[in-house]
C-alpha cells in the first residue's frame, strides 16, 4: 500500500497539474521547439501553458462530471473518475500534436496564409503615415501661430501645409476607393 501511494500521489499531480495542459500545449502550437537562443524562453512558456492549461481542463472536467453525471460526481480519492478523463485528454492531446508533427525532429510547414481581404494590405504602413503627417501638420500650424518673422519662411511653411493635406486627403481617397471595389 505505501508504494503505491508513492507512485500513485506524483503520477496524479502530474495528471491535474501539467500533462493534459502539456499535451493540448503541444497539440495546439506544434512548431515550437525546446531549441536555440530562446529555448528557456520556450521552456517557460510550455511550463506556463502547461500548468494553467491543466488546471483549467481539470476544473472544466471536474465541473462537466458534476453537471454529466448520473446522480452527480462525487470526487472521491478512490473514486479514479476525474483521473481516466484528464488521462484521456492527455491521450488525445499527444495524438493530435503527434498527427500535426509536434514531436518530429524539425519542426511542421508553415501553414499558408489566406489572403487579407481588400483595405486591409498596409493598413499599419497607413496609420503610421497618417500619424506623421499629423504631427508634421501640428508643428507647421504650431509654428504658423506663433509668428514667423521671415515673410518668405511663412510661405514655405504654408505651402508646405497646403502639400500635408493635399496629401492627406489623397491617402484618403485611395484607400475609400479599395474599400469600394
Amino acid at each position: 500500500m505505501e508504494l503505491a501511494n508513492a507512485v500513485e500521489a506524483p503520477v496524479g499531480f502530474l495528471l491535474v497539474f501539467f500533462l493534459p495542459g502539456y499535451a493540448v500545449t503541444k497539440a495546439l502550437f506544434p512548431e515550437w521547439r525546446v531549441r536555440g537562443p530562446e529555448k528557456y524562453l520556450r521552456l517557460i512558456e510550455f511550463a506556463t501553458l502547461g500548468f494553467v492549461l491543466s488546471v483549467v481542463l481539470t476544473i472544466l472536467a471536474g465541473y462537466l462530471l458534476l453537471v454529466g453525471a448520473p446522480g452527480g460526481f462525487q470526487a472521491y480519492w478512490s473514486a479514479p473518475v476525474l483521473e481516466a478523463v484528464l488521462g484521456a485528454l492527455t491521450v488525445v492531446g499527444v495524438a493530435v500534436a503527434a498527427a500535426r508533427g509536434a514531436f518530429s525532429r524539425e519542426p511542421p510547414a508553415p501553414r499558408a496564409v489566406p489572403p487579407e481581404a481588400g483595405g486591409e494590405e498596409g493598413a499599419w504602413e497607413l496609420t503610421r503615415e497618417l500619424d506623421r503627417l499629423a504631427r508634421e501638420e501640428r508643428r507647421l500650424r504650431r509654428s504658423l501661430r506663433g509668428g514667423v518673422s521671415d515673410p518668405d519662411e511663412a510661405a514655405r511653411m504654408r505651402r508646405r501645409l497646403a502639400e500635408v493635406e493635399a496629401h492627406v486627403e489623397e491617402l484618403g481617397r485611395r484607400r475609400e476607393a479599395e474599400y469600394a471595389e
